[in-house]
């Protein structure tokens, strides 16, 4: 059944012939995890879809920060859908997904971004801020999706190379580099991770990043429900490293890792996917991000996983792309990012 009363809310787009907007809801998740099917096999020649992640931002907890509408004919299946993730202050992710083969798709598309716009500007206001940025990562390579955004105003700013390692049995046995100590996040009793350990990883990640390309704040609460909605998302793949000191001294805290569970490939087992690696610029140099992958690698080996993945802008300014290579990872495919800047007017 559709929710009329949420679709009035959203303003929806006017679409040619007999197409119409209307929000999803859950009888829509088999269409849409086809449709993001399509999309991954034209970017990639391959797709792992995880439905589980699709229900989660049309009727889950990653739906509660999204705004999206599906276009839909006769048929009422979605065949074309866009998505605006209110990130953080100031920004907005957004993720189209069209189906090639209707013959409107253009004009659907340019409806769409439009109507993304608008999402993302109503966001900004009730945040309080006088800008935000659009942000879509089509895949490289994908000129009939980079003409949409060029068309909607958007520009190309970055590439990035999403990395892929494979996973031996003897992998497990990977230790941390002399020095350097890596441990869980601890938990409580109940399973549930303590506070100020979740606390650390923050600000770790915070501070890392700061010189990175589109860095930006996001508060903790918004830190930890966004990688809490990923149903691939387990306490038990945080981790914090630490350096001794050169003087002495109690173990000085270094650097972070965050991972998650990723999809079983066909005929194959799960993985592991890197979310955030970040070591404090203090402590670079001295073997931390070296031991905090070799720590995911060896627990992917012991979970009996396949792989272990990551994403990784390709002009880093740390070179990280370089490390990973020398770890055993290469480029399985690549993303570009486009943005759009928008003034909020009074």
């Amino acid at each position: 059944m559709t929710d009329t009363t949420s679709d009035s809310l959203q303003d929806l787009p006017t679409l040619p012939g007999q197409w119409r907007a209307r929000v999803p809801g859950f009888s829509d998740i088999d269409a849409l995890v086809e449709l993001r099917r399509l999309d991954e096999l034209q970017g990639t020649g391959e797709a792992h879809i995880d439905p589980a992640g699709i229900e989660s931002e049309v009727a889950g907890q990653a739906s509660w920060t999204r705004r999206q509408i599906v276009a839909v004919g006769e048929d009422d299946v979605p065949r074309a859908w866009i998505t605006v993730h209110d990130r953080a202050a100031g920004r907005a992710l957004v993720w189209g997904y069209f189906d090639r083969d209707v013959p409107e798709v253009d004009q659907i598309a340019a409806a769409f971004y439009g109507w993304a716009e608008s999402a993302a500007v109503s966001m900004a206001r009730l945040r309080g801020v006088t800008e935000t940025r659009l942000d879509e990562s089509p895949f490289a390579g994908d000129h009939r999706q980079a003409g949409w955004l060029r068309d909607a105003g958007y520009a190309k700013r970055r590439t990035w190379l999403h990395m892929e390692r494979p996973v031996a049995t003897e992998d497990a046995a990977l230790e941390p580099r002399a020095g350097v100590t890596v441990r869980r996040v601890e938990r409580h009793e109940n399973g549930l991770p303590v506070a100020a350990d979740l606390q650390v990883v923050h600000q770790m990640l915070e501070e890392s990043f700061e010189d990175h390309f589109n860095s930006y704040r996001e508060s903790f609460p918004e830190f930890v429900q966004r990688l809490r909605e990923d149903p691939g998302h387990s306490w038990d793949h945080w981790w914090l490293a630490y350096v001794d000191p050169e003087d002495g001294g109690d173990p000085l805290a270094a650097g972070t890792l965050v991972c998650s569970v990723l999809t079983a490939k066909e005929g194959g087992a799960e993985g592991t996917y890197v979310e955030y690696i970040g070591v404090n610029r203090s402590a670079r140099g001295r073997g931390v991000a070296k031991s905090l992958l070799g720590v995911a690698i060896a627990d992917a080996a012991a979970r009996g996983r396949d792989r272990v993945g990551l994403e990784v802008d390709a002009d880093s300014p740390t070179k990280a792309d370089q490390l990973y290579l020398t770890l055993g990872f290469e480029t399985d495919y690549a993303t570009d990012s486009w943005f759009k800047d928008i003034r909020i007017e009074d």
